[in-house]
């Protein structure tokens, strides 16, 4: 008989599935350890190298594309010379050690400005013979490491001539200058108390140092950075590589440290090629308290085990026997009624056991009431009403017996507590990477700032075309802003490059910063403005104020990193501005518990607060929250806005939150496993058997009518078939009877002598 079904496969799976799910225990709570360091604070330690190496990293590109934008609109004249041309070029820059202008073709050095630059060891004349912008280099000069700069200015062949009389112009093709500053490496800025952050070159050597608090720059002779710039070395130049170590301990403090590359994220950068690694590390208390949750997960598995067995058994006993038994009866039954054979009709001579319960029960006893009908030794009766629980109770009682192990697991044990579970060297370090996010959102604010107030100060006396082409060119060249346009003195705008201003508050600031020009609707408007001076004796400006809204997915983009999970820009009403997932403008804050994070940030009035974390419990477990103001100081101090962060600590590799992960894991496995096998025991055995019960009750009180059609090709799909079988026979006996010719009765006791 073929099998596409039956009462095996389900009892068969619910026993293995529910020992695997067994196994699956033991494995997944054997592997969680809890070390001297968690693995949580090393992951974390190197997120905060990462974090400072992208810092690092975009200063250094926006000082590099600066340079180049400032070269690149250098207005050259025929009167200009060298010298003049290098003060107007970097005038500007605050940051610069020296400067120098050189001849692109034969590297004549035309004018210098401050300190000498180092030039012997960057090979210049090589690094500007080819077409592509030039990447700074890392160059020692009297025993320092300083950065240089390059940047292309292109003169006309007019021009040259006025300023160098030994070339003679015979071309009117452009040619170039080459523009080198050098400035030190950017400063670093530490955060989290204890906290120390170097800059390696690619040896291995500490070029620049920080330290916060009580924290101490001697991890630089611990052979941290050696093991460092090795590690990164190995990983391959031009990644964006990151890592973490350990380093020694010290009584009860063991150093934790990470590292990270100074590369490019988005292919070839700026950063390329210096060879810049960004270690960081802090002494954190070792772990004493030891947590084994190997005795549990055998405890646990044993108990699934144990519930396995027993259901295994339950069901083969009270379920799958019962029903073979009633295949193989019903079987003999039906070749008893329908064949002549006298092996067939001694079949109907032996009683029909009664085995099981419910349906099982009731078929058994309808059949032994069909065999009688059968021989003739009794006509049809009504057979008592159904009492008692059926085998949909067995299956329901199962269920319960597999919620009795998987209910506590997913509700009640290894429960982590929100107050002790995440150690506090994670929670300080979440809060450190809330404050570098802050500070990565106000380094972009600022610069987009300070580029406005570039492009506003050479508005004056320029006509509207004029003002036009600048607006258009600063569009193009920043792509931060979605709209450029100036303000006049009633607030209106009175010229616009770009798209269509999101601005809805009508007034004119004062001063300049950032601000926001809404309150409402579907995209927060962030601007940047900057004042426009008048030119006394020139006709009045276009405009007073150059505003440029800051599309706010360039804003967006620049906040998700990797395990710092969900962040948010809240202003000074606790309103999103922005956000790394899914938000609406001017909503509130997901949860009340970061609102109430937040405010608790705020300082007193006139001063931008200090940072703070938590711990929280939410539906899906502990969170590890934090909140930083914006800014403690620049343009955007006064706005009053926060950044705040929210990740789940089951991502953390924190292991009481892994314990209790995976305890919930292996309670859902197992109540959803357990469910879906006995669902399906339901489907293909016990409502088939139900109904089945219902027909051969009624065919044994005297329904010969309904035909009764198998509907699986199974146990129950063959019982059914012999049921129509004995139908026919009945039927047929019924109507010989009725019509005198002689019935299957007659052939009984010839059966009978046989059988003697």
């Amino acid at each position: 008989m073929p099998m596409l079904g039956g009462v095996r496969p389900p009892i068969a799976s619910l026993v293995v599935l529910l020992l695997v799910v067994a196994a699956l225990t033991v494995i997944g709570l054997d592997g969680v350890h809890v070390g001297q360091v968690p693995q949580a604070v090393l992951n974390d330690e190197q997120q905060i190298a990462a974090d400072t190496a992208v810092s690092v990293r975009t200063t250094i590109d926006v000082e590099a594309s600066k340079l180049r934008r400032t070269a690149a609109a250098y207005p050259a004249t025929s009167t200009s010379t060298t010298t003049t041309a290098l003060k107007a070029l970097t005038s500007s820059r605050k940051t610069i050690l020296g400067s120098a202008l050189l001849d692109r073709r034969t590297g004549r050095l035309l004018a210098t400005g401050g300190k000498p630059v180092p030039l012997a060891g960057a090979d210049v004349l090589k690094a500007a013979s080819g077409h592509g912008r030039i990447r700074p280099r890392l160059v020692t000069s009297g025993g320092a490491r300083q950065l240089l700069y390059f940047a292309r200015v292109v003169l006309s062949a007019q021009q040259e001539d006025a300023n160098q009389d030994q070339y003679q112009a015979s071309s009117r093709t452009q040619r170039q200058w080459l523009l080198v500053v050098s400035e030190t490496l950017p400063a670093l800025r530490t955060y989290g108390d204890g906290r120390v952050a170097a800059v390696l070159d690619a040896s291995g050597a500490v070029l620049a140092t920080t330290a916060r608090g009580a924290a101490s720059p001697a991890a630089a002779g611990s052979g941290l950075p050696a093991a460092a710039a090795r590690a990164a070395m190995e990983s391959g130049r031009g990644a964006d590589a990151a890592g973490s170590l350990l380093g020694t301990a010290t009584g009860s403090l063991r150093t934790v440290a990470g590292w990270a590359q100074v590369a490019s994220t988005t292919g070839p950068g700026d950063t390329d090629g210096l060879g810049l690694v960004v270690l960081t590390s802090r002494a954190v208390p070792v772990t004493t308290s030891t947590a084994d949750y190997s005795r549990f997960a055998l405890e646990a598995a044993a108990a699934l085990a144990g519930v396995s067995l027993l259901l295994g058994l339950a069901l083969h006993f009270m379920v799958q026997r019962p029903l073979l038994r009633l295949y193989l009866s019903a079987g003999r039954l039906s070749r008893g009624a329908t064949e002549d054979e006298p092996t067939s009709l001694e079949g109907l001579y032996r009683p029909v056991p009664v085995h099981g319960f419910g349906e099982l029960a009731r078929i058994g006893r309808a059949l032994e009431s069909l065999r009688r009908q059968l021989l003739g030794q009794s006509g049809p009766e009504e057979l008592p009403a159904r009492r008692g629980p059926g085998c949909r109770a067995l299956a329901v009682a199962g269920l319960l017996v597999v919620a009795c192990w998987a209910v506590p697991m997913i509700f009640l044990l290894n429960r982590a507590d929100a107050a002790t579970a995440v150690p506090a060297p994670v929670l300080a370090a979440h809060q450190a990477r809330t404050e570098l996010a802050a500070n990565r959102i106000r380094q972009s604010l600022d610069q987009s700032y300070t580029d406005l107030s570039d492009v506003a100060a050479g508005l004056p006396g320029l006509s509207r075309a004029a003002q036009t082409r600048v607006l258009r060119h600063a569009l193009a060249d920043h792509k931060q802003y979605r709209s450029l346009y100036l303000l006049g003195r009633s607030g209106g705008i009175t010229l616009r490059v770009g798209e269509v201003p999101l601005r809805t508050l009508v007034h004119v600031p004062v001063g300049g910063g950032i601000t926001t020009v809404n309150t409402s609707g579907r995209i927060p408007a962030i601007a940047a403005y900057a004042q426009v001076r008048a030119v006394r004796g020139k006709a009045p400006a276009a405009g007073v104020v150059l505003l440029g809204e800051i599309d706010v997915k360039a804003l967006n983009s620049i906040l998700p990193r990797p395990k710092l999970g969900s962040v948010w820009v809240t202003d000074g009403d606790d309103r999103v501005l922005a956000a790394s997932v899914g938000y609406r403008a001017f909503q509130s804050l997901p949860d009340s518990g970061l609102t109430r994070l937040v405010r608790a940030v705020q300082g007193a009035p006139g001063t931008a607060g200090t940072a703070n974390s938590a711990v929280h419990r939410t539906s899906s477990g502990p969170s590890v929250d934090a909140a930083a103001p914006l800014a403690q100081s620049g343009p955007t101090v006064r706005l009053g806005w926060h950044v705040v962060t929210a990740e789940p600590a089951a991502a953390l590799q924190i292991p009481a939150v892994q314990a209790e992960q995976r305890t919930m894991l292996a309670g859902i496995l197992g109540l959803a496993l357990g469910a879906a096998c006995l669902g399906w025991l339901h489907v293909v055995v016990i409502r088939p058997l139900r109904a089945v019960a219902v027909l051969v009750e009624r065919l044994a009180g005297g329904d010969r009518r309904t035909v009764l059609h198998p509907v699986n090709h199974d146990e129950i799909g063959s019982v059914t078939r012999s049921l129509e079988l004995i139908r026919q026979a009945l039927a047929e006996r019924d109507r010989a009877a009725r019509s005198g010719h002689a019935t299957r009765p007659s052939r009984a006791p010839r059966a009978t002598t046989l059988q003697r």
